[in-house]
């Protein structure tokens, strides 16, 4: 059984709580484990805000969108946005002695780490997040 759901969100800081209070609600529906929900989490919330904020750059008139689709053991997020997109091929090491101790650029890092899977499409406007549910987090 596949489950699919759209949404349409202003470009607002406030879009954070509303997918986060989604992907909560969803946990226990779909099974998600303490330390794959963390992961999600995180992720996910990585990925929102650099839609707001890289993406459409505050605009209040761009739109963020935002798609789950699940199934079976898979949950895979779709992160868009109305921004001029960028080249994920070509970005800093948030790791490297010299951007260490940068307050920002390690969102990127972090859904790659926490993320089964990481595609970026359309020149860097959308995001597509995948978890493996049935996989062991800290095997």
């Amino acid at each position: 059984m596949q489950n699919t759901f759209k949404f349409q969100f202003p470009t607002d800081v406030e879009t954070l709580g509303v997918v986060e209070k989604f992907i909560e609600d969803t946990q226990h529906l779909w099974n998600i484990s303490e330390e794959a929900y963390g992961n999600i989490m995180v992720a996910v919330s990585e990925a929102i805000n650099n839609a707001i904020f890289h993406g459409n750059k505050l605009d209040k008139s761009k739109h963020i969108y935002f798609e789950v689709y699940h199934s079976h053991n898979t949950l895979i997020f779709k992160i868009s946005d109305e921004g001029n997109g960028f080249d994920p091929t070509n970005l800093p090491d948030p790791t490297s002695p010299d951007r260490v101790l940068e307050p920002g650029g390690r969102g990127i890092f972090l859904m790659k780490a926490l993320s089964d899977k990481v595609e970026f499409l359309d020149n860097g406007k959308t995001v597509l997040l995948t978890f493996d549910l049935k996989k062991e987090v800290f095997s």
